[in-house]
């Protein structure tokens, strides 16, 4: 069996450090999925332009006034009921794509935050892990940490989850 070596990781694998473009996890990225989400981005302020939502609406004022051409036939409505289908069909995966990449980074950025905040706490970082009923709860905790804030007077102390006990939820283990 042939020996495996580990490489030393670069600088840009420690914690807390952007990947470079000759870092190992950037060399891991696929380049259909970059390829994919650079395609979904354009494609996406593309389709939410003006520009779009005015061609759209031209191409359904000249399929109406189209109707009574053709007859209003089955074949007519058949025409845009098949576009649109197809377009949005397609649309839904190009949204979803970026969305889930807005998301992410919108995490990362929040996470961010709280890391170098030193009055929050680190325990809220990827808790949008957690399942829906754990997020109500502490949702919940923070109406409940509110209302305590409000009947204290003092609405400009800075208060962490860690400073008045957490909800069991974020207490668990993953």
């Amino acid at each position: 069996m042939p020996e495996q070596t580990l490489e030393k990781p670069d600088a840009s694998d420690e914690l807390g450090s952007m990947p470079s473009t000759n870092s190992a996890s950037y060399a891991a990225h696929s380049g259909l999925q970059t390829a994919f989400d650079h395609f979904a981005s354009r494609v996406t302020r593309w389709a939410g332009s003006p520009a779009m939502f005015c061609l759209a609406l031209t191409l359904v004022v000249i399929w109406a006034l189209t109707g009574p051409m053709f007859g209003f036939s089955e074949v007519w409505q058949l025409v845009i009921n098949t576009a649109t289908t197809i377009v949005t069909f397609l649309m839904v995966f190009l949204i979803q794509q970026s969305q889930n990449k807005d998301s992410v980074a919108i995490h990362l950025k929040l996470n961010e935050l709280l890391a170098a905040n030193r009055h929050a706490s680190n325990r809220m970082i990827g808790i949008e892990d957690l399942d829906e009923q754990d997020l109500r709860e502490v949702a919940d905790f923070y109406v409940r940490l509110a209302d305590r804030a409000r009947q204290s007077g003092n609405q400009n102390k800075p208060c962490s989850i860690d400073d008045v006990g957490m909800p069991a939820s974020i207490n668990r283990p993953q």
